[in-house]
């Protein structure tokens, strides 16, 4: 019921949307979503985005209105937005219900976690940003990447078995599960993720890292500064005792990139292929 009600806010939005005026000032909250609606050609209708938005370079120049989980209502406010586009995943509830409060226009989508949900997000998009042709187009665009990924997927030889390590600065590496981002991705590029008996992310034992197994050690370029760089990836408990340790076999990507799941997600796939077969 709760899912049903969902598409149909969305829906109703969107159809009302696309019978009035386009809007022209819109804060963006959630890298993939941004970065989408730079796709579709609508950046120059953005005012204002969150902390987790900087790809293209221009976003990284809007003015930030907080990190996603903790915007700041004050500032959405003070930018004077007439659609405010956000992750499901954006927060907290509180200042969310601030800013319908104050009268402002919001579209929430899902959290992109497959393509289905990277199309359905494009397409609310457009519709949105009355950008609906651009949204076909691009869709389209990413239909065809998939196909040549599926080729080279098809045309390869046994999976590899690529265990994602999330790190950050003083805390516990974590490893993620089922129904993550970095699982979705990790199919997604016709690989198998080493994690299994699980779902999410959670903190990674030396006995665990042993039992995995993993072929193939993933990290963002992100958490590896964060962590203290390349060497950092041995000194986690069980890491050297894998087959990736002992062969030192990492591939470091981009946050957006690899987990936003939003308009180069096919781009990251392939490029997450490329790597672990060539490795």
């Amino acid at each position: 019921m709760t899912r049903f009600l969902t598409f149909f806010v969305l829906f109703l939005f969107t159809s009302t949307a696309a019978a009035g005026e386009a809007p022209s000032r819109i804060i963006s909250i959630g890298g993939a979503l941004t970065e989408t609606i730079y796709a579709l050609g609508g950046g120059t209708e953005l005012v204002g985005s969150d902390t987790t938005s900087y790809y293209p370079e221009a976003a990284a120049k809007l003015p930030k209105v907080g990190y996603m989980r903790a915007l700041s209502a004050e500032g959405v406010l003070s930018l004077n937005p007439d659609l405010v586009i956000l992750s499901e995943e954006s927060g907290p509830p509180p200042v969310l219900a601030q800013l319908e409060a104050a009268g402002l226009t919001l579209l929430k989508l899902k959290a992109g976690r497959d393509l289905a949900d990277v199309t359905s997000n494009i397409e609310a998009i457009g519709k949105a940003l009355h950008r609906e042709a651009a949204a076909g187009e691009l869709v389209e665009k990413m239909a065809a990447e998939k196909q040549a990924l599926d080729e080279k997927i098809a045309a390869g030889g046994a999976k590899k078995r690529i265990m994602f390590i999330f790190q950050h600065q003083g805390g516990t590496p974590l490893v993620a599960g089922a129904h993550t981002a970095a699982d979705s991705v990790i199919h997604l590029a016709g690989a198998e993720n080493a994690v299994s008996g699980y779902d999410g992310y959670k903190p990674l034992s030396p006995e665990a890292a042993v039992t995995f197994a993993p072929d193939i050690i993933l990290v963002t370029s992100q958490g590896l500064e964060g962590a203290g760089g390349s060497a950092s990836l041995l000194e986690v408990p069980g890491v050297a005792l894998t087959p990736a340790g002992k062969d030192r076999k990492f591939i470091v990507m981009d946050t957006l990139l690899l987990l936003g799941f939003g308009p180069r997600i096919v781009e990251a796939a392939t490029e997450l292929h490329d790597k672990a077969d060539a490795l």
